[in-house]
């Protein structure tokens, strides 16, 4: 049995979106996980994950082991015991701590190949609420922006402590995607800024507020099918990320780069400090803004259709 999940980008509001502010992410199909669970002659659940070095048998890893836990989860969840003899082969082309969702789409991946295997279909809805748990595992309070853009495979509008909507694109759009190849410690810049409000609130409320607006104006611009609105605001949102200390020499190098060869506007995305930044393109200059972006540094890039 075999399923795959895609990645996902912030589009807007990252950061912003901790302070009770809206922020908008969409799935990137050009990246994915793919899972395949079959019968295995072995006794045990053996894993086979090349992406993060890991081959062998559930009962010898930690319990809360990324992979490993989803396993117990599913198992639990769906009332399996005693285990199957099964082997589950994991394989990913998105890169890990890049701020792309990987660990939440290997968590979609598994749930829905394992619950298949198993013959217990489970909606979209039981897919993200067992996810969303997992993410606690990892994150301690995530948000539920990743597993809920993966699981439903399509643009999502969250904000804090409300129902997560998902909403569709009037025109399709393409962004080109630069890692800087930079860990992103999300950690550590939500702590920074944290810091920052704390000392100066209002300041800092205000920018969440500029932030909060931009992002509103985005789903606006997207929903009624007028991409080429969102450039403007891709430059509006990345000044204020640099005022919230969260960008770095090595993206705003990447910024500029993409803007200087012909992008209608580029921020970062995501936790800052490293990971990706994002760019919006005419679809003919995707891959000479892509080139300009290898020029500057960038590790890899991704040209993404979003629809």
């Amino acid at each position: 049995m075999k399923s795959s999940a895609p990645g996902k980008i912030i589009l807007f509001g990252e950061h912003a979106v901790v302070y009770n502010r809206p922020a908008l992410a969409v799935p990137v199909d050009q990246v994915q996980v793919d899972v395949e669970v079959c019968d295995s002659d072995k006794p045990g659940v053996w894993i086979d994950a090349p992406m993060v070095n890991l081959q062998g048998e559930l009962s010898t890893l930690p319990s809360d082991h990324p992979i490993g836990a989803v396993i117990l989860k599913v198992f639990h969840h769906l009332g399996i015991s005693p285990r199957p003899n099964i082997s589950v082969t994991v394989t990913s082309t998105i890169p890990v701590a890049a701020g792309l969702g990987s660990g939440a789409a290997v968590s979609v991946a598994l749930v829905r190949a394992l619950s298949s295997f198993l013959n217990h279909s489970l909606s979209n809805e039981q897919v993200n609420q067992l996810v969303f748990e997992i993410e606690k595992l990892h994150h301690g309070t995530p948000s539920g922006i990743d597993n809920t853009v993966i699981t439903y495979n399509m643009p999502v509008y969250y904000m804090k402590s409300k129902p997560i909507e998902t909403f569709k694109c009037g025109k399709p759009f393409t962004i080109v995607i630069g890692d800087t190849g930079v860990p992103a410690p999300t950690k550590q810049s939500v702590g920074d800024v944290r810091r920052l409000w704390l000392r100066d609130s209002n300041r800092f409320e205000t920018i969440f507020n500029e932030v909060a607006q931009i992002s509103t104006m985005a789903r606006h611009f997207i929903e009624s099918g007028r991409p080429e609105h969102l450039g403007e605001l891709m430059d509006h949102n990345h000044e204020f990320l640099q005022q919230m200390t969260v960008s770095s020499p090595e993206l705003d190098v990447l910024v500029a780069a993409a803007c200087k060869a012909g992008a209608l506007g580029a921020k970062l995305s995501g936790g800052g400090r490293g990971g990706n930044m994002i760019a919006l393109v005419d679809q003919a200059s995707a891959e000479s803004v892509a080139g300009a972006l290898m020029s500057a540094g960038a590790k890899r890039t991704i040209i993404t259709e979003v629809k």
